[in-house]
């Protein structure tokens, strides 16, 4: 199938965050192992899994369209010193990459990709609900405090 005008490089810039992402999450988790926060470990790994899966599909996608997926380069993968640098990190970059994928929305349902569209509208589901998390975290260490909240982090979750 050929792509319409200008999908397949909306779609190359979210794989760029995506894959992105990916790193980003995976330092994280290995920050917050590293440091002995566990829950927090835990929940970073669960992320980069989620990324991985949404780069995966939008490789195929672009394969499907007849592009190249652009998998050469990445975005400046954040790192920090503290939990909460990494939190704040984190958050401005799911809500930059909400905001490119509800760009790469509009622009499908303007040139009629709706099967574009679709997939980049399950996409931002997920990016919603890592916003909410993140604010989540942060609004919490506002309320108990850095300290009381990483010592909840410390303890693996038993599931």
């Amino acid at each position: 199938m050929k792509a319409k005008e200008g999908v397949l490089d909306i779609l190359n810039k979210v794989l760029v965050s995506e894959l992105t992402a990916v790193h980003q999450y995976l330092l994280h988790a290995a920050l917050c192992k590293h440091w002995g926060y566990h829950r927090l470990h835990e929940h970073f790994s669960h992320l980069a899994q989620e990324e991985v899966s949404h780069s995966s599909g939008l490789v195929d996608h672009i394969l499907y369209l007849g592009g190249t997926p652009e998998m050469d380069h990445l975005d400046a993968v954040a790192a920090g010193k503290k939990v909460l640098e990494l939190l704040e990190a984190d958050l401005s970059f799911e809500r930059e990459d909400a905001d490119a994928l509800r760009e790469g929305i509009a622009h499908c349902a303007k040139v009629g990709d709706f099967t574009t569209r679709h997939r980049l509208e399950e996409m931002i589901v997920d990016t919603e609900e890592h916003i909410d998390w993140f604010e989540t975290q942060l609004r919490t260490i506002k309320q108990v405090g850095v300290e009381r909240y990483l010592a909840e982090q410390l303890a693996a979750d038993k599931s």
